[in-house]
């Protein structure tokens, strides 16, 4: 999990793993592979018709744009242990929360970086409207935050508890 503080991003010593193996892979094997596919597109001659030419330049940029990315979360990084289990929200704990205190409409989330997103889970950026007014609440509390309509929505903290992979 993640969490994002003044310029460093907190990470559990796993994500950062499964982060720095992404960047290994993406600059050694992926890059060397996606220089060849150029290459061998720009053999097939005139580069202004070359579907396959462009297609590979295009995947060329998003690759170096990932790579970029992840170098500079990487490099700002401080690696942590996962939240305590004391109710209080933070980043890195699955969160229940109930719309308008209603316990029928509930929602169950994640809150952490979209870095390290879980698939079994809808994550929820501690900058997000959601995630940062539900942030250091207890268990039991109310907490506001404004939809993109302008309108305010209010939500009562049900369960916080550190998410476990």
């Amino acid at each position: 999990m993640t969490q994002t503080s003044d310029n460093a991003t907190w990470l559990t010593q796993e994500a950062y793993d499964q982060l720095k193996a992404e960047l290994e892979h993406l600059s050694g094997p992926a890059r060397a592979e996606l220089v060849a596919k150029i290459e061998e597109a720009r053999q097939e001659g005139d580069l202004k018709e070359n579907a396959g030419y462009h297609a590979a330049r295009e995947d060329q940029g998003k690759l170096e744009l990932r790579i970029r990315q992840l170098t500079q979360l990487l490099q700002h990084a401080k690696v942590g242990e996962a939240p305590a289990d004391n109710g209080i929200v933070a980043p890195g704990m699955v969160v229940t929360i109930a719309f308008d205190g209603d316990p029928d409409d509930t929602m169950t989330f994640l809150l952490g970086s979209r870095e390290y997103v879980s698939s079994t889970i809808e994550t929820y950026s501690p900058q997000s409207p959601l995630g940062s007014a539900v942030s250091g609440k207890k268990v039991g509390e109310d907490a506001t935050y404004e939809l993109p309509n302008g309108k305010a929505a209010s939500v009562k903290i049900l369960d916080a508890k550190p998410f476990q992979g």
